[in-house]
Parts: C-alpha cells; sequence; structure tokens
C-alpha cells in the first residue's frame, strides 16, 4: 500500500468538525483518567492540551492526594479524587466503583497518561471499554502495554480507538524485543493496528500513523525538542480534544501528530531547538487550528 507523508496539503482532505454557536456540551466532553502521586502532571498536561484543542467541558479522574492541587491548578476542569494504594496509585477497585460512571456520556476518554504499566491499569482501562458510541478512546502510556492479552475487547470498539505507544510500550504490546520494534517501527505499527483493529500512533523521531485498513502516513516534522518529558501527555490530551469536538479516529489521529509537531516546530523556532517545556505545547495549538482551518479550500 502507497505510503502518505503527512502534511499541511494532506489536512486539507480530512477538515476537522468546525464549532458552531451552542453551549459547550456541543463541542464535546473529554474524560482523562490517570495520575500519580509521583507523576500527578502528567493528567493535567494532558487535560489542557485537550481544552486547547477545542472540547467543551472536561473531567480528570485522578488519585485523591493530588486532586485538590489540581483543581486549583486547572479551574475549567471538574477533577475527582479517586482512591489510591498505599503506592500512590489509582486503587484498581475504583473500575468497579466509580470509572464507569465517570466515563458516561463522555464524548471522548483518555486513559494512561501518569499511570505504570500492570494490572492494575488495565483493570481500569478495560472497565470502561468498549463504551458506547459515539465515545471514542485514547490509550497512553501505561493503558497500552497490555492491550495484546485484550484484543477482542479493544476490537470491540469498531475503530473508536487511537493508541499512542513508544518504541518501549509497542514492544510490550506485541510481545517482541523492542530492538525489532526500532529496527521497522512501521511493521511494528501495522501489526498492531490489524491485531487492535485501531489507529496507531507509532511514536519515534518520525512518526507513523496507521489505520485498520492498512493506510500509513510518516510525519517527519517537529524536531528534537519534542523528545522531552510530558510532550507524548500533550498529544494525547489534543487527540482527546479533536475527538470529543467529533473528529473520526484516523482523522483526530492526523491532526493531533500534526498540529503537535508543529507546535514543536514553532517553539524550537521562538525558544531554541531544545529546551523548551511540554506545558508550553497546548498554548500553540489554537492558532495553529485556526491558521490551518483558515488555509482550507472553499
Amino acid at each position: 500500500m502507497t505510503e502518505n507523508h503527512l502534511t499541511l496539503e494532506s489536512l486539507r482532505a480530512l477538515p476537522l468538525p468546525m464549532p458552531e454557536e451552542g453551549s459547550k456540551e456541543q463541542r464535546g466532553t473529554v474524560l482523562v483518567l490517570g495520575g500519580s502521586i509521583e507523576v500527578p502532571g502528567a493528567a493535567l498536561l494532558a487535560g489542557v492540551a485537550a481544552l486547547r484543542a477545542g472540547a467543551g467541558r472536561l473531567r480528570i479522574a485522578t488519585v485523591r492526594s493530588a486532586a485538590l492541587s489540581m483543581a486549583l491548578a486547572l479551574p475549567e476542569a471538574r477533577v475527582v479524587g479517586l482512591d489510591e494504594t498505599q503506592d500512590g496509585e489509582i486503587d484498581p477497585a475504583q473500575a468497579e466503583k466509580r470509572v464507569p460512571a465517570l466515563a458516561e456520556r463522555c464524548d471522548a476518554v483518555l486513559i494512561g497518561p501518569g499511570l505504570n504499566a500492570g494490572v492494575a491499569t488495565d483493570t481500569l482501562c478495560f472497565s470502561v471499554l468498549p463504551g458506547q458510541p459515539p465515545t471514542s478512546f485514547v490509550l497512553d502510556a501505561g493503558a497500552i502495554c497490555g492491550l495484546g492479552a485484550h484484543a477482542d475487547l479493544v476490537r470491540s470498539c469498531g475503530g473508536r480507538v487511537v493508541i499512542t505507544p513508544h518504541a518501549g510500550e509497542m514492544a510490550q504490546l506485541l510481545k517482541i524485543e523492542r530492538d525489532a520494534v526500532e529496527a521497522d517501527p512501521l511493521a511494528a505499527a501495522l501489526r498492531a493496528a490489524d491485531l487492535l483493529r485501531c489507529v496507531v500512533i507509532m511514536k519515534g523521531a518520525k512518526s507513523w500513523v496507521v489505520n485498520p485498513a492498512g493506510e500509513r502516513w510518516l510525519y517527519q516534522g517537529g524536531g528534537v525538542g519534542l523528545a522531552t518529558s510530558g510532550s507524548g501527555d500533550a498529544l494525547s490530551g489534543v487527540l482527546a480534544g479533536l475527538l470529543a469536538r467529533g473528529a473520526e479516529a484516523t482523522t483526530a489521529a492526523l491532526w493531533g501528530v500534526y498540529v503537535h509537531g508543529e507546535a514543536g516546530r514553532r517553539l524550537a523556532g521562538r525558544v531554541g531547538p531544545v529546551g523548551f517545556l511540554a506545558r508550553e505545547i497546548p498554548g500553540e495549538v489554537p492558532a495553529i487550528l485556526r491558521e490551518v482551518a483558515s488555509e482550507q479550500p472553499g
């Protein structure tokens, strides 16, 4: 199948749903499920990025010990504190008690920022899959690694899932060596997309976007500065925001990768090729979306 390059020109064939006059509910609700006592800011970064991408409402479900400070740092969000384990992670018992109800009537659910891979995260993740259409899902970080053993559940979502693995997470998903993923990231992405019937963003110095039909796009922009702590959380939040607005999974993935990369390019030009912070990425997003949309033909 032909390799496509992800450029501004290629996005012109995939316009985003444009917000119209109306309530915030019409721009969609995002739930971010993530964070731990050691990495509380990951959910915060993702939540800000979702709002910057145009989502109308934001919910964050995180460890109780971080909830108050997060609510103060992000007053635009409804922040829910969940019981936590002795290690400072979300208690997997919340998968039955709280999480499914929080995900109800959300247009996009992002699971993973700040969560470690393991049974506890898998339990939280699978408590909300497959959900009811039109709810879409972004699975990031610790929520990715255990998906291979539960492929049928992901497939049952009917293509409403986007995953964002780096090489290590992809290796755990496919149960192969990391070196094999790094040697041929496209092959790994195609294999995962076929296994899970979802959209895969294979992150790296060059990123691949692959959908279940085997279509693939290569993105070579962004720059080295995006290889920084929290950058992936910002990307996953942008994806959730675009999905909440009504973008289809492949469309959201392509726009998200491009916008994230363009934000990195602009920050590199203004701040320096390295040294800008992931928290600065979301602030670039609204202007990029506006400028790209204004260049759409017709």
